[in-house]
């Protein structure tokens, strides 16, 4: 790397004002400095350079040749400064929000309209934390949230974003026409804390429907929900899962729901802290969530 072996940035500073104005005071005066200062400064580059830079005339300072060409430089030089510096100064600066939700939630409804907020907004980088856990909005683990519940979390707001319906559901290649066919498939089970054990499960769906002969301790456990879609999808059995997120799979075919009964469940919520709430962060991805097709409210 080389060495550059220049004056001082005060001195050259001083030099480019005056010789632009021609004048060490009004340089004094764009400077915040005194004449004196100026002086001083000019006097001390043309020691280290060599050459004189004036010609000094009462009330005027005149340019030598030197003088001239060191003036036409350091003009460029700072003009080209000055415009890089406004350009970073103006730059908007980018914003990172981790939004929290369920896997089923950011895979199967919320990733796919992620373009609609780098569209609107596209100096917000968006950080995904996908987790069955409910994790502290404290602007570190995250800072905004979809939850499932009954919407009521002390200091929080909550917006209502899916209903939560659960259904069973399975690939129309297993002929399952009726609910008399349910024993004789595997069922699809999935746990997690989002859930729990009840009464959103098989067990919970069995004490309404009273199904002869079902055992709902059996079958496949799956621990993320987009596994227990999947499965369903691919004929590996019967599954209760909500409807608002296999909408897809029912009106392309890929998933049926030949019977009922159906339970309610708690609904999905958009949650973030009161005090937060005025952000612009915050109140942006706030508006392209609840404008994400599917949901409760489009804006």
């Amino acid at each position: 790397m080389v060495q550059r072996k220049l004056p001082r940035l005060s001195a050259l500073r001083a030099f480019e004002a005056a010789a632009r104005h021609e004048s060490a005071k009004r340089a004094a005066e764009e400077l915040s400095v005194t004449a004196t200062a100026i002086s001083h400064q000019v006097r001390s580059l043309e020691e280290s350079l060599g050459v004189a830079l004036f010609v000094r005339k009462p009330r005027k300072l005149e340019l030598t040749a030197q003088g001239r060409e060191l003036k036409d430089v350091l003009e460029n030089a700072f003009d080209n400064i000055s415009t890089a510096v406004e350009r970073l100064r103006n730059r908007p600066q980018r914003q990172a929000i981790t939004l929290s939700t369920t896997p089923v939630i950011a895979s199967r409804w919320l990733l796919s309209w992620v373009c609609m907020l780098r569209e609107t907004h596209p100096n917000i980088d968006l950080r995904i934390h996908a987790s069955h856990e409910a994790v502290a909005l404290d602007g570190v683990t995250a800072d905004i949230a979809i939850r499932y519940g009954d919407g009521r979390w002390p200091g929080l707001v909550a917006e209502k974003l899916l209903e939560n319906t659960f259904v069973p559901a399975c690939s129309p290649l297993l002929g399952v026409r009726d609910v008399a066919d349910l024993p004789n498939h595997p069922l699809i089970h999935f746990h997690s804390p989002s859930v729990g054990s009840g009464p959103i499960d098989w067990a919970g769906w069995q004490k309404l429907a009273k199904v002869p002969g079902l055992d709902v301790s059996a079958g496949l456990v799956f621990s993320d929900e987009t596994h227990a879609v999947s499965a369903a999808v691919g004929a590996q059995g019967v599954a209760l899962m909500s409807r608002e997120l296999i909408e897809d799979e029912l009106a392309a075919g890929r998933l049926v729901q030949p019977f009922g009964p159906e339970i309610k469940g708690k609904a999905f919520y958009l949650v973030y802290p009161e005090n937060r709430k005025n952000e612009p962060t915050i109140q942006a991805v706030r508006d392209w969530v609840m404008a994400v097709p599917g949901g409760v409210c489009t804006l």
